[in-house]
């Protein structure tokens, strides 16, 4: 079979250009996934559709579908077509949602391999993934804060350790040298290190250590940005480093530890080893995997002890050591509450759009006219201006940026108004991620050690996926976690078509203030002097208890 590729110009195959908007998103986390073949898009089992069969009948059910009907798609599978209104969501999804008691990593599996379930991820079944690009501001932002935190604004000079160079944590060593960092990345797959070389996002590999290390600490004392990705296991290279002596400035992980199956891979073994393993010894396998995470997680904490800023990315690593061993694990700050979280009080969060026609210079008409008209969001016109120079294009060209409440209607309203108006070359489609402030509760992650004690309500997400719904949002969302993340997260995540027409701009604005507003009202709920400044000065209203 060819390789899946986005389609682009303003040739429809489709009904209307809201159902192609979908198609092509669809298409496009496939053509920028980490293996097509098995549909898979990042974090080593997240998928775009159930199986191939869903995926073409999600195709040919795309092409035909009505203006007034809506697409049910259950993990994955196209379940059926409904008649609704021309305000309705053109489709509305669930994946990976397991009742309470039953959310484990070991149903979910058999599950899977009853072919009844997928794990979405966050963005892949929800063709909302843009590549790399996706997660790269969040993580430069992530940079950003420790700077001003630890090191006088600048990460110059300074040293990042970190592990994994999938399509989530592809996008670490770009971030770093953004920030002015010296950043090593260690990753066991090296077909994953020449794929971010080849895009751009790596500037140099090596399989040695001692290579590896004076490159970096060259760069360091010269306050010279670079990145390097190493061939080796994080299980071995961390505590190698602390055997040595060597204490980075900045230190984390974004390997696929999650899931201790598919995604992690144990010290001493090779891919092929672990591939073999799956199918003759499992649980072995997750008893290895185990034990080197908690062998990464102890030299993390060693280096946190030694004077490094250390924290958790977000992808349970903390969660797996805690229960292979390292009790002390969440000593390590997770790092939306360390550095993130005035920011989401605000419903400040990660927000996308993609240049449908395939054009890049409809993606700079709108960069500059954030440029020009939102000089007082610092973060948004700094990271513009950065991804202007550094981010290449990955599939359909696409930008991200960081908007909160009434600045992404603004900017949605304006972009619909330049498709009207033939400014740019074709639609938008605009989503944001799932981790956003009204859309994911993860007591691990994006909730942990709220105000409150709220870290496990999950209340919030499903409110904002039936809020996103009233509000006629074109795509809507619910998924949960799959693998080694079943049980600990539900999210939300949507996704609008600007196609240039009036219904457009009603989508939008009701759809956009609403996802936002929730997103505060939430933080406010919970105690956050930002949100109750936020609701004050946007005028939301909150209903006083």
């Amino acid at each position: 079979m060819d390789r899946i590729t986005a389609a682009r110009g303003t040739e429809l195959r489709c009904k209307g250009w809201r159902q192609e908007a979908l198609l092509r998103m669809l298409e496009n986390v496939l053509e920028n996934c980490e293996n097509q073949q098995e549909l898979i898009v990042y974090a080593a089992l997240a998928k775009a559709a159930r199986n191939w069969d869903s995926y073409h009948a999600i195709v040919a059910t795309l092409k035909s579908l009505e203006e007034d009907e809506t697409l049910v798609i259950q993990s994955g599978k196209p379940i059926g077509i409904m008649h609704t209104h021309r305000f309705a969501p053109l489709v509305i999804m669930a994946n990976c949602n397991i009742v309470g008691k039953w959310a484990t990593s070991e149903n979910f599996y058999n599950y899977q391999e009853q072919g009844l379930i997928i794990w979405g991820g966050l963005t892949a079944a929800a063709w909302q993934y843009i590549g790399s690009q996706g997660v790269l501001q969040g993580t430069y932002e992530i940079f950003q804060s420790i700077a001003r935190l630890h090191f006088g604004g600048s990460l110059a000079g300074r040293f990042i350790l970190t592990a994994g160079l999938g399509g989530m944590g592809g996008s670490q060593p770009l971030a770093g040298t953004m920030a002015n960092a010296a950043i090593l990345c260690v990753e066991v797959d090296e077909a994953r290190i020449d794929k971010r070389i080849a895009s751009g996002y790596l500037q140099k590999k090596t399989a040695d250590l001692d290579q590896a290390l004076a490159w970096i600490l060259h760069a360091s004392a010269s306050k010279e940005s670079l990145s390097v990705g190493l061939l080796g296991n994080a299980a071995d290279v961390y505590p190698e480093l602390i055997r040595r002596g060597i204490v980075p400035d900045v230190v984390t992980d974004q390997t696929s530890a999650h899931d201790l199956v598919y995604g992690y891979i144990p010290a001493g073994y090779s891919l092929e080893q672990v591939i073999a393993l799956r199918k003759s010894d499992v649980n072995k396998l997750q008893a290895d995997a185990g034990a080197s995470i908690a062998r990464e997680v102890s030299a993390m904490l060693e280096f946190q002890r030694r004077g490094a800023i250390v924290f958790d990315n977000g992808n349970n690593i903390r969660t797996q050591a805690v229960q292979y061993g390292v009790k002390n694990a969440f000593d390590i700050a997770v790092f939306t509450e360390a550095f993130l979280r005035p920011l989401f009080a605000r419903a400040i969060g990660p927000f996308r759009w993609v240049a449908l026609s395939g054009e890049a210079e409809d993606i700079r008409t709108i960069d500059q006219y954030i440029l020009e008209h939102f000089q007082d969001n610092e973060v948004a016109v700094n990271w513009i201006r950065l991804a202007n120079q550094y981010v290449p294009v990955e599939g359909l060209p696409a930008r991200i940026g960081w908007f909160g409440h009434g600045d992404r209607t603004k900017l949605a309203l304006a972009v619909n108004a330049m498709v009207r108006e033939g400014k740019l070359s074709g639609p938008i489609a605009f989503s944001r991620d799932h981790l956003d402030a009204a859309a994911m509760t993860h007591p691990n992650i994006m909730t942990e050690n709220m105000k409150d004690g709220s870290d496990a309500i999950s209340d919030w997400p499903l409110l904002n996926a039936m809020l996103n719904c009233s509000s006629m949002a074109d795509l809507v969302t619910i998924h949960s976690g799959g693998g080694g993340y079943s049980g600990y997260m539900t999210s939300a995540g949507v996704t609008l078509v600007a196609d240039g027409s009036a219904d457009s701009d009603l989508r939008l604005k009701t759809t956009l203030d609403n996802d936002t507003g929730l997103g505060v009202l939430r933080y406010a709920d919970a105690g956050y002097e930002e949100a109750f400044d936020e609701i004050e000065q946007k005028g939301i209203r909150r209903v006083n208890v």
